[in-house]
C-alpha cells in the first residue's frame, strides 16, 4: 500500500462521513414533515402532485396496502420501460434511427431498472434512443430509488409507533424522496458534471476526422451477409483505411447524476463510468464515487434521528464503514501486488513513477489502481453496479472482494433505503442471537423480536443466496448457460457466479467475459432481479407492520445496548458469518482456484 493510496482512501472516507450528518438530518426533517425555507418552495408542487393523482396525503396505509401500492407502481414502471424499448423506432428523439430492442433484452432491462439493479446486457449508445434513456431509464433511476427509501421510512415508523396498524402513506414517502432529495441533489451534481465535460446534448452522434488515419484488415462479406472463406477455411480480408470516427453523444449528465446518487449504476455508454464522456476527470471521478455511498451513509443518521437516538445510526454506519475499509485495503493491496505470472515473463507492471507497480489490465490510466479498486468496492458495497474499470481483469483476490461485497446481501451501505433496511434485519438477528445466549426475549429499539419477525427476517436473509446459488447451478449445467462462457475452467465459473450474485442482490455490475445478452441469461437474470427485490421488500414491510402494532418495551437491566462498540462487532460478525457460511464453497470453485493458479499451484 503506497502513501498516495492511503491519502486517496482517507480523503474519500473522511468526505463521506463528514457529509453523512447534515444530509441525514435534512432527510429526517423531510420525512417528518418539518419543512424549512428552501423546502417550502417545493411544497406547492408536492400538493399539486397529490391533487392530480387523487392521493390523500393524510391517509395512512396498513403494511399490506403499502406493499400493494409499491408493487403496483413498480409494475407500471416496468411495463412502461418495456414498451418504450419495443416502440423506440417509432418514437421521437432517436436521431440514429436505432431499431426496437429485442423482446428478451427489453424484458431483462425493464426488470433491471424497475428493481434498482440496472444490470445491462446491451451497449447503451448502440441500443437505446435518447427518449428511451431519458423517459424510461432515467425516470426509473429516480422512482426505483425512491421506492427503496419509502420502504425504509415505513420500517422506521414501525419502531416509532405503537398499537397502530398504519405505516404512513407510500405515495407521500415516494414523492418526498424524489422531489425533496433525489431531484435537487441530481440537479446540482449534473451541473457540476457538465462543467467537467460530461456530455449533455440532443444532437446526433458526431463524425469527426482522425488526427492520423490507420489501415486495418476487414473480413469480406458475401451476398448472404456472411464472411467469405478461402479454400483453407480462413476468412478472406481486405484492407480498409479509417479517416474519421463517429463519437456517440447524448443527454448523459442528467442520467449519470441520478445513476450514482440513487445507487442505480446503469451507464449511458457501454463502458459505463470508464467512458471519457461519462467520467472525464479526476474530479468527476471523485464526485461520482462519493455520490454512490452518500445517501446510504446519510440514511443511517436519518434512521438515528427518526428513532430518537442518533447513536443507533452511528453504530450501524460504523459497522458498514469498518467492513468497507477492510475490503478497500484488500482490493488495493491485491491489485498493487500485480500478477506474478506476468513478472516471470519479464512484463514491467510499474505503471507510474509515483506509485508502485501492479495490475493495470482493464483500468483507465487516468484513474490508476487506487481509484479503480476504490470504485469497485464502493459500487458493490452499494447496490450501484457502475464501473470505472473492468472487474474481470482484476486479480483473483481483487475480483473476489467485490463479489463477496454483493454476496453479503448488499447491506454494507447497499442501495438507497434497501441497504439500510437489510442491515436493520441483520441487527435484529444479532439481537435475537444475543437474547438466546442470556435466555431473554430479545428487544430492538423498544420492540420485542418474536417468532413472526424472525421468520420474516429469515426470508430476507435467505432469499438472495438461494437465488444466486440455484441460478448459478442451473447456468453451469444447462447447455444454453455454458454456451455464453468463453473462459473455460474456474474463471468461467467465477463469471457466472458474479452475474447471479449481481442480479440476486440487485447490484448490476458485471465481471465481463460472459455473453449475457442472450435469451437464457436475459430470462434467468431478469427473474433473479425481480424476486430478489420484492421478496425482500415485502417481508420488511411485514416486520414494520408487526412492530407498529406492538407496544414499546421500556429499557431494562437485561436490554442489550445496540449502540456500543460491542454491538458493532456483533453485527459485523453476524453479517460475515451468514455470507461466509453460504458462499465459501462456491467461491472456492471460482476465484480461490484462480488465485492458486496465479501462484503456480495447480
Amino acid at each position: 500500500m503506497t502513501g498516495n493510496a492511503l491519502i486517496q482512501i482517507s480523503v474519500y472516507i473522511f468526505a463521506l462521513l463528514l457529509l453523512a450528518k447534515p444530509l441525514g438530518s435534512y432527510m429526517a426533517r423531510i420525512y417528518e414533515g418539518k419543512f424549512g425555507a428552501f423546502t417550502r418552495i417545493l411544497t406547492p408542487i408536492e400538493n399539486l402532485i397529490y391533487r392530480a393523482s387523487g392521493v390523500d396525503p393524510a391517509q395512512g396505509m396498513r403494511w399490506t396496502q403499502y406493499a400493494l401500492a409499491m408493487l403496483a407502481f413498480n409494475l407500471l414502471g416496468l411495463l412502461a420501460v418495456y414498451a418504450l424499448q419495443r416502440l423506440q423506432l417509432l418514437l421521437p428523439l432517436n436521431p440514429q434511427g436505432l431499431p426496437a430492442v429485442t423482446p428478451d433484452s427489453a424484458f431483462n432491462t425493464a426488470i433491471s431498472f424497475a428493481t434498482n439493479t440496472n444490470w445491462q446486457g446491451y451497449g447503451g449508445e448502440a441500443t437505446m434512443s435518447y427518449l428511451t434513456q431519458m423517459l424510461g431509464l432515467t425516470v426509473q433511476n429516480f422512482v426505483s430509488a425512491a421506492s427503496g427509501m419509502a420502504v425504509l421510512v415505513a420500517l422506521i415508523r414501525g419502531f416509532n409507533q405503537k398499537n397502530t396498524s398504519t405505516l404512513g402513506n407510500f405515495w407521500v414517502d415516494m414523492t418526498r424522496s424524489t422531489l425533496y432529495i433525489l431531484l435537487p441533489l441530481s440537479f446540482i451534481l449534473a451541473l457540476v458534471l457538465v462543467g467537467q465535460g460530461v456530455v449533455q446534448t440532443f444532437k446526433p452522434y458526431q463524425t469527426v476526422p482522425l488526427v492520423e488515419s490507420y489501415t486495418y484488415d476487414q473480413a469480406k462479406l458475401g451476398d448472404d451477409g456472411l464472411a467469405l472463406k478461402d479454400a483453407n477455411g480462413e476468412p478472406v480480408t481486405e484492407k480498409q483505411t479509417a479517416t474519421e470516427q463517429t463519437i456517440a453523444v447524448g443527454p448523459a449528465a442528467s442520467q449519470v447524476a441520478i445513476k450514482q446518487l440513487g445507487t442505480n449504476g446503469g451507464g449511458f455508454f457501454n463502458v459505463n463510468s470508464a467512458h471519457p464522456l461519462e467520467n472525464p476527470t479526476p474530479l468527476s471521478n471523485f464526485l461520482e464515487l462519493l455520490s454512490i455511498l452518500l445517501i446510504p451513509a446519510a440514511l443511517c443518521y436519518t434512521f438515528g434521528v427518526m428513532v430518537g437516538d442518533t447513536r443507533q445510526g452511528w453504530a450501524i454506519l460504523s459497522a458498514m464503514t469498518i467492513v468497507l475499509v477492510v475490503a478497500i485495503f484488500i482490493t488495493v493491496g491485491a491489485e498493487q501486488g500485480g500478477n506474478p505470472l506476468l513478472a516471470e515473463l519479464g512484463v514491467d507492471q510499474i505503471n507510474s513513477p509515483l506509485q508502485a507497480g501492479g495490475n493495470m489490465e482493464g483500468k483507465e490510466t487516468r484513474f490508476g489502481i487506487t481509484n479503480s479498486s476504490l470504485w469497485s468496492v464502493a459500487t458493490t458495497a452499494a447496490s450501484n453496479g457502475s464501473v470505472n474499470a473492468m472487474h474481470d481483469s482484476f486479480t483473483p483476490i481483487g475480483g473476489l472482494v467485490p463479489m463477496v461485497m454483493m454476496q453479503l446481501g448488499e447491506v454494507i451501505f447497499g442501495g438507497v433505503g434497501s441497504g439500510l433496511y437489510g442491515m436493520i434485519v441483520f441487527a435484529m438477528v444479532a439481537v435475537f442471537v444475543a437474547g438466546l445466549m442470556i435466555g431473554r426475549t430479545p428487544e430492538y429499539l423498544g420492540k420485542k423480536i418474536e417468532a413472526y419477525e424472525m421468520k420474516m427476517a429469515a426470508i430476507v436473509i435467505l432469499i438472495p443466496p438461494l437465488i444466486v446459488l440455484v441460478g448459478t447451478a442451473v447456468a453451469v449445467i444447462a447447455a444454453a448457460g455454458k454456451a455464453s462462457v468463453f473462459n473455460p475452467g474456474a474463471h468461467g465459473f467465477s463469471e457466472i457466479l458474479y452475474a447471479f450474485s449481481s442480479a440476486g442482490n440487485n447490484n448490476g455490475s458485471a465481471f465481463g467475459g460472459l455473453s449475457a445478452n442472450v435469451p437464457f441469461y436475459n430470462a434467468m437474470l431478469g427473474i433473479a432481479m425481480f424476486f430478489s427485490r420484492y421478496w425482500l421488500a415485502i417481508p420488511v414491510l411485514a416486520i414494520a407492520g408487526s412492530f407498529a402494532a406492538k407496544k414499546t418495551v421500556p429499557v431494562g437491566v437485561g436490554t442489550l445496548p445496540t449502540h456500543t462498540p460491542l454491538f458493532v462487532v456483533l453485527l459485523i460478525g453476524t453479517v460475515l458469518l451468514v455470507g461466509a457460511l453460504t458462499f465459501v464453497p462456491a467461491l472456492a470453485l471460482g476465484p480461490v482456484i484462480d488465485h492458486l493458479h496465479m501462484l503456480g499451484l495447480h
